[in-house]
């Protein structure tokens, strides 16, 4: 079953195969032939874009017949293209016979020449694109195209077949070559035949490209691509062929394109290996745009800086090239703003998506912005649907319309840290959607960074309020619980000795002192209780010392075998409460790394009040950070202590170069709460993180530490 399913298509194979050969094989005989003419038989053309038709098209068919045997369009591309070699070589041979004087002989020739030239008229320039891209015309009321046009050029074809042999006067060769079925009596007409022969096919040539253009209209986004490039091509040769019929010095561009009319219906028809032709059609317009008017402008300015500056020819060119290139980068933007209005219309700007997406941004809160902006993006790329994925956002996920499985992720990037994922689906009803959106998505996506960046801070902030909220009932419930089962109890067993010690005191002197000694005990107990609430509350040694020689006595607790500095800038007195706390828990903390893990001789605590920030900054000359090093418990402390307070703790340090920790807190009324860091971060970024690459790797993991830790918490 497989081989006699494969035979017929082996055998159209071949035979395609065989008319690949032939047509490439007929033009380079006709050059040849062409080539040895003598120079009063040579005609003005040699080469036309039908010799350009019978080396590419049959090739080009035979290739897409390879793989889609019943293709329609290959096998017109093959016919065609073997008609346009027989055509080309008869009309060599023609020239050929008749130099050598046999005139009759060249005269039949003439006759297949013409043959070949109609088929491949008909085939090649109304069949294929009226049948291009699927081999079915867009509708049966189209048929009407073809005939016309084949008729006209059978009209056209009779003409030269019947016409009467002109006199020798006004024939451009030495001798004339006699028309075997010549007809004298269609001498009077033969001019209105060739007018209106003409007008019609080039007509009908118009309409054939006009029927691929209404395809667009009710095409999928698929077809419409397929479409595109036939469409831009029959449209480029018609264009060419008719500016040629003018000024025959102008045939190349028309050859040219005539070879490239194949590929473009391979790219077509080969569905899986499509390429952007909007951009093709964009660049073009914008290269040729760019071409007209630069010159124009040069040109221009040569000549009349000529007229003005007569004599300074340099000066004139150079003048002209300035003006030229000051045009080319706007004349550029705008023509390529013009040509994406052409091809996608409003939605075909990235500034004015970009304006949209602004407005939707400033409408409210990040999450609703989200919102305002994926619809806006929809409708902006034309798309079937349109997410964006926060990492640890909240929302973490919106969509408008639906995305579908066949979807494009494109990663969402803020200042190297990667915040989402912004989610495309299929295009939606639009005609050229493939190169536009890489436009598009590389204006836009930055904006949707910045967006999806905002509702991670806000989703932070509002961890961070909830931690602080329940840290701030835990720490009620502590004191609650331990004034009540603690202090409470202490209180109440104490009342009791009072009361037992005043009943003996009378009768039984010796066990009332026995009992006023358990109280005293008792009193010592709860003082410390006490003691150790209100340190727990706030360290006494602010309240007595004042930050600055609190500071110096944490200094003073440590091993005699490490000798700690503390070096003081600056007023400390009137600091906030809230400060002090965070700033001596954070050296207490550091200080207590050093003696334990630093292995450190010296140490040094730097305290240094700034217009509006509190720098504080502990040193040590010890072993460092290893490489691989993650955050414990204690440093993840001193970072949520300064980020409470809108402020940075950084620690930095390299394998045996000792450890550094840098902390800055904002000092200003509005400075003093959750998240108000980032105004004064830009000018108020800690030493270290300027020191090193190696140290600036390190600032960066240990800043981003935080929130990931406080999300896991």
């Amino acid at each position: 079953m497989a081989a006699a399913e494969s035979s017929p298509k082996l055998r159209m194979s071949g035979i395609a195969l065989v008319m690949a050969v032939v047509s490439p094989a007929l033009e380079v005989t006709a050059v040849l032939v062409w080539a040895g003419l003598p120079e009063e038989w040579m005609p003005r053309l040699t080469v036309t874009p039908q010799s350009a038709v019978g080396v590419t098209f049959p090739a080009v068919g035979a290739f897409l017949l390879y793989y889609r045997p019943r293709l329609k369009l290959a096998w017109l591309m093959c016919v065609g293209g073997l008609a346009a070699g027989v055509s080309d070589v008869m009309a060599a041979y023609m020239m050929r016979v008749a130099a050598d004087g046999h005139l009759v002989l060249a005269g039949y020739l003439r006759f297949p020449n013409l043959v070949g030239w109609a088929v491949c008229g008909v085939t090649l320039t109304l069949l294929l694109p009226m049948y291009s891209p699927d081999g079915r015309l867009p509708s049966p009321r189209w048929r009407v195209v073809p005939i016309v046009g084949a008729t006209a050029l059978a009209a056209e074809m009779l003409r030269n077949a019947l016409r009467p042999d002109p006199p020798l006067a006004t024939y451009p060769y030495p001798a004339v070559i006699p028309n075997p079925l010549q007809v004298p009596a269609l001498a009077p007409y033969l001019s209105t035949i060739d007018v209106v022969a003409w007008t019609v096919i080039y007509v009908s040539m118009a309409l054939a490209a006009i029927s691929l253009a209404s395809r667009l209209r009710y095409a999928s986004p698929v077809v419409r691509r397929q479409i595109g490039w036939p469409l831009f091509a029959f449209t480029g040769y018609i264009i060419c062929l008719i500016v040629a019929s003018f000024r025959v010095e102008l045939t190349w561009p028309a050859i040219i394109w005539a070879g490239l009319i194949p590929i473009a219906i391979a790219f077509s028809a080969m569905r899986y290996r499509l390429y952007g032709i909007d951009t093709v059609v964009s660049r073009t317009f914008v290269a040729a745009g760019l071409l007209v008017v630069v010159s124009a402008v040069y040109f221009g300015i040569g000549a009349a800086s000529s007229l003005v500056v007569a004599g300074y020819d340099q000066v004139a060119g150079l003048a002209a090239a300035l003006f030229a290139g000051a045009f080319f980068q706007p004349l550029r933007r705008a023509l390529q703003r013009a040509v994406d209005r052409m091809l996608y219309g409003d939605v075909g700007d990235p500034g004015l998506l970009a304006e949209r997406l602004t407005e939707a941004i400033r409408r409210g809160d990040p999450a609703k912005a989200l919102t305002s902006v994926v619809g806006v993006l929809r409708e902006g790329l034309a798309v079937e649907g349109v997410a964006v994925v926060v990492i640890d956002g909240e929302p973490r996920y919106v969509e408008n319309g639906q995305v579908g499985e066949e979807q494009r992720r494109v990663p969402l990037v803020w200042h190297g840290e990667q915040v989402g994922h912004l989610l495309v689906g299929l295009p939606g009803a639009r005609r050229f959607p493939a190169a536009h959106n890489e436009r598009m998505l590389a204006a836009v996506t930055p904006y949707v960074a910045d967006v999806a960046h905002a509702v991670r801070m806000a989703a932070d902030l509002q961890r961070s309020r909830e931690r602080i909220l329940t840290t701030r009932e835990e720490e009620r419930r502590r004191l609650r619980r331990d004034l009540h089962d603690g202090l409470g109890q202490s209180l109440s067993s104490m009342a009791m000795i009072i009361n037992i010690a005043r009943s003996r005191l009378k009768d039984s002197p010796d066990s009332a002192d026995t009992l006023l000694l358990q109280l005293r005990s008792g009193m010592d107990a709860v003082a410390g209780d006490i003691r150790e609430l209100v340190y727990g509350l706030r360290p006494p040694a602010l309240d007595d010392l004042g930050l600055a020689r609190a500071v110096r006595d944490l200094a003073g607790q440590s091993s005699p075998a490490i000798s700690i500095e503390v070096e003081v800038d600056g007023d400390l007195s009137e600091l906030p409460a809230a400060v002090e706390v965070a700033v001596y828990r954070i050296v207490q903390e550091a200080l207590t790394n050093v003696r334990r893990h630093a292995e450190a001789r010296t140490a040094c605590v730097v305290l240094r009040r700034e217009e509006s920030v509190l720098r504080v900054t502990v040193r040590d000359d010890g072993r460092g950070l290893p490489k691989g090093h993650r955050a414990g418990v204690g440093l993840g402390s001193m970072r949520e202590r300064a980020a409470e307070l809108g402020g940075i703790c950084v620690v930095s340090g390299l394998p045996d170069a000792g450890t550094q920790v840098e902390v800055m807190l904002p000092l200003s009324s509005t400075g003093t709460g959750m998240g108000t860091g980032a105004a004064w971060d830009r000018g108020h970024r800690p030493a270290a993180t300027e020191r090193s690459t190696t140290e600036r790797s390190t600032t960066e993991r240990s800043t981003t530490e935080r929130p990931t830790r406080e999300r896991s918490s």
